[in-house]
């Protein structure tokens, strides 16, 4: 394997290894779902849909969007990166719209969802939504550099799982259970840690010698 080819695989494989952890625990939360209620995930019984929507499509954006920001693959597979990319719009507004959905509605025990946390969860669903409805119409209009900008943010906010994984784990390891204020703010951290990230890449990008890489993979698209 070349090392271009190992470039472009290694930010996706990364992306991948990111939500492997929250990917796992959504599949343990469906299972649940086909056995007995308990008090535990007694508000998924009594309203399933939104959490398999919401799982179904966070891992599907979250697994496919991996591989949208490989200049790699969109200059090998261009149509692919375009229709993927239709299937991510529909799933990441899925994720924002149902997280919403299940925020506002249900019965979350206050140790793992107080004001500070439901807030922030609000702040999130609705910024990602019109992240993506922003990189759709830029795209519509051929703004390519603006598209891959919000679309960048987009996937950010959709990955908080991953990095909230990866802080409560932490601490849970070296302190026990988080619960209350404390979780609250750590779930809060994460979305923050993945948002500064995402504008230091897009700084990055738009700061570095433009060589049109994104026109020339959408344009092959349309070819």
């Amino acid at each position: 394997m070349s090392k271009l080819v190992k470039r472009d695989f290694l930010v996706p494989l990364l992306l991948v290894a990111l939500s492997a952890i929250p990917m796992l625990g959504g599949i343990a939360r469906l299972v649940s779902l086909s056995s007995q209620g308990t008090a535990e995930n007694a508000r998924f019984h009594a309203a399933p849909i939104p959490i398999v929507l919401h799982f179904v499509g966070a891992a599907l954006y979250a697994l496919l969007g991996a591989f949208q920001f490989s200049s790699g693959f969109r200059r090998r597979w261009p149509r692919w990166h375009r229709r993927s990319g239709k299937i991510l719009v529909l799933c990441g507004l899925s994720t924002a719209l149902t997280g919403l959905w299940m925020a506002s509605f249900y019965r979350i025990p206050h140790g793992l969802q107080g004001p500070i946390l439901y807030a922030i969860r609000m702040m999130v669903g609705v910024a990602m939504a019109a992240a993506i409805t922003v990189a759709y119409s830029s795209i519509r209009r051929r703004e390519f550099s603006r598209h891959e900008a919000w679309m960048i943010r987009a996937y950010a906010l959709g990955q908080g799982a991953g990095t909230q994984a990866l802080l409560l784990g932490t601490c849970t390891v070296l302190s026990g259970e988080v619960v209350g204020l404390t979780r609250d703010l750590l779930m809060s951290l994460a979305w923050a840690i993945n948002v500064v990230v995402a504008e230091w890449i897009i700084r990055r990008r738009a700061s570095a010698p433009r060589q049109a890489v994104s026109q020339l993979g959408y344009e092959t698209s349309r070819a």
